[in-house]
């Protein structure tokens, strides 16, 4: 399959949120392994390309913007009647002429407010001629604002922004508009279909974060949780695997783990620890796949650096710090601030004053305390101790709306999640 994006872009702005839209719209087909075009006015500048621009499996096609030389200037035709300035039908022809040939062995087409805005009334038309010569061609025709209220008796070429195109769909962001968007374009509803915008937030993270999103998934998980920590067994990795195994088992959602791990303190060997923590973790719950430590990618062996940790804070929902000793807990102050749950133990002094103020939810485990140190002895037993605070921390999760607002942005609005319950469908359902 190939497929062109029809965009007229003059600039790749990204202050320009169409920009966007098409940016991770991009990302999906190249995801998917569809050959994947990108149609832009021939004065479009391509020598600062960024972000997924810059994949080389895009091709690029500009687009003719001149008539005899000289440069088209578009008019915003918004009206419903009237006249048209005096190069345009000679404009289009041109269009045509060159869109015909660029898009002559393209399966599916994406239009991005071609039908909509005033500015594009040349380009309407020439698709629909194009159209014409290429009746094999499918078109989806993305409307990126609220549809214009359709005038009671439009005369041509203006009425082509209130006029449907064989073979053509109608897409709009939310299910809310569909019924206005049918209505401007004089379609059934059937014909309209929602695609929301995505929000790719790994964009807009570190390389350092891009390359560990290759090997753990970090957008689907129901629970992410991140623990940054010196690899050592005071800092109890195998309580934080056995918490979210238990977690798990208790809620059935998708539980990911990642243990940024940095210096290995010598009380244990690093890989024997490591190991010991996955089967704690599978013990209780897990699969294996759950957990993953970063010091397992050469590049991270010494540690993520601490923006990387920041960022994949951002990503995560849950943060759980069973420490043995702490003198303050910094790290408890980073998840927070990107609106982590917090789960602290109580029984180390910095994590319960510090936890109190940050309305923390405490569970206990062994800890260094000032002058003593405490064991813990769980009756009728740690498997027991676990499933009951796992069982409360759902519930507190689920019923925490920034933590369920952070959760589904996450999820349900990534551009995996687009494409597979919406774009790819509404594709497969035109070839």
């Amino acid at each position: 399959m190939k497929v062109a994006l029809l965009t007229m872009f003059n600039g790749l702005d990204s202050s320009y949120s169409l920009v966007n839209v098409v940016a991770e719209q991009v990302r999906m087909l190249l995801d998917a392994n569809i050959e994947t075009r990108i149609l832009v006015s021939d004065i479009c500048s391509l020598n600062k390309l960024y972000g997924i621009f810059l994949d080389k499996r895009i091709k690029w096609v500009k687009v003719c913007n001149h008539l005899d030389g000289k440069q088209m200037h578009w008019k915003n035709y918004i009206q419903s009647d009237g006249e048209v300035h005096d190069t345009f039908f000679k404009e289009v022809d041109v269009i045509v002429e060159d869109l015909v040939k660029k898009l002559a062995d393209i399966d599916v087409c994406f239009m991005h407010d071609i039908h909509y805005q005033g500015w594009h009334l040349h380009h309407n038309i020439a698709i629909r001629k194009v159209q014409e010569q290429l009746p094999n061609l499918k078109f989806l025709a993305f409307t990126h604002s609220a549809p214009a209220k359709r005038p009671a008796n439009p005369k041509w070429p203006f009425s082509a922004r209130f006029a449907p195109m064989p073979n053509t769909l109608y897409i709009y962001p939310t299910q809310s508009g569909i019924s206005a968007l049918a209505k401007q374009y004089n379609v059934p509803e059937d014909r309209c279909k929602v695609v929301n915008n995505s929000l790719d937030l790994l964009s807009f993270v570190t390389e350092e974060v891009n390359i560990l999103s290759k090997y753990i998934d970090m957008l689907t998980p129901d629970i992410l949780v991140v623990y940054p920590g010196r690899l050592t067994r005071s800092k109890k990795f195998d309580k934080v695997a056995a918490l979210c195994g238990a977690i798990k088992v208790k809620s059935s959602k998708l539980v990911k783990v990642i243990f940024c791990d940095t210096f290995p303190k010598l009380d244990i060997s690093p890989e024997d620890y490591k190991d010991f923590v996955r089967s704690i973790g599978v013990k209780f719950g897990l699969d294996n796949g759950d957990l993953f430590f970063t010091s397992d990618i050469k590049e991270f062996y010494r540690g993520v650096p601490r923006k990387s940790v920041l960022e994949l804070f951002t990503l995560s929902n849950l943060f759980i710090c069973p420490s043995y000793s702490e003198s303050f807990g910094l790290t408890v102050l980073e998840a927070a601030s990107k609106g982590n749950f917090l789960i602290l133990n109580e029984q180390v002094p910095a994590l319960k004053e510090l936890g109190s103020h940050l309305d923390a939810y405490f569970m206990k485990w062994d800890a260094k305390n000032f002058g003593f140190n405490t064991r813990e002895n769980y009756r009728p037993s740690e498997e027991a101790y676990l499933s009951h605070h796992a069982n409360n921390i759902v519930k507190l999760m689920d019923n925490n709306p920034i933590i369920h607002g952070k959760t589904i942005a996450k999820q349900r609005y990534s551009p995996r999640w687009i494409w597979k319950n919406q774009l790819e469908p509404i594709i497969k359902s035109l070839c």
